[in-house]
């Protein structure tokens, strides 16, 4: 996770690294990098899901192809958790409490947030593994487990997601007003 806020801010123009120095700007300046930091992992997340949604979409053809019609709905499940978790990724509001926001992160919370960000990376190398397996029980007697596990796979995957949407609700402190 640190190599991608590490990365947003070396690219930080003069003006914003001038700016940091200013007495009380700083926080502000951090705040907008973790912002653009998790709008950076979370575009690799989708990007991520979305050619492995591909993937799948090619295998639903090949089973059309090879005559396995029953199997198409089945694989459908799969193909349609991975597309609800990879439009929660792409849609929710991005960075860790703003400026001006009612929720405030405090730095374990914060910690907290991005074990869960980079399970949700790791999880794409799980997704990954089952659709090998789906592909290589094509034709045989293993395909229904196998596409069992890609679409609980998938479910995880929003599970996951839905665990670190609760930690920043549940878990953060209200901002005093």
């Amino acid at each position: 996770m640190s190599d991608i806020l590490g990365r947003v801010m070396d690219e930080q123009d003069l003006f914003k690294k001038l700016l940091g120095k200013v007495p009380g700007f700083k926080g502000y300046v951090d705040r907008t990098n973790r912002r653009a930091a998790d709008k950076l992992l979370r575009e690799t997340i989708a990007g991520r899901f979305d050619a492995l949604g591909q993937r799948i979409s090619a295998l639903q053809r090949d089973l059309i192809s090879q005559g396995g019609l029953s199997w198409v709905d089945d694989l459908e499940a799969a193909v349609i958790k991975l597309r609800t978790f990879t439009d929660r990724v792409r849609t929710a509001s991005y960075g860790y409490a703003g400026f001006f926001d009612a929720v405030k992160i405090n730095s374990d919370e914060l910690a907290m947030i991005y074990q869960y960000d980079l399970s949700l990376l790791e999880s794409g190398d799980e997704v990954e593994r089952a659709i090998d397996n789906v592909e290589a029980a094509m034709g045989t007697d293993g395909l229904g487990a196998a596409i069992r596990q890609l679409t609980q796979q998938a479910q995880k995957c929003i599970e996951a997601f839905d665990k670190r949407t609760e930690v920043i609700l549940s878990g953060a402190k209200p901002a005093q007003a």
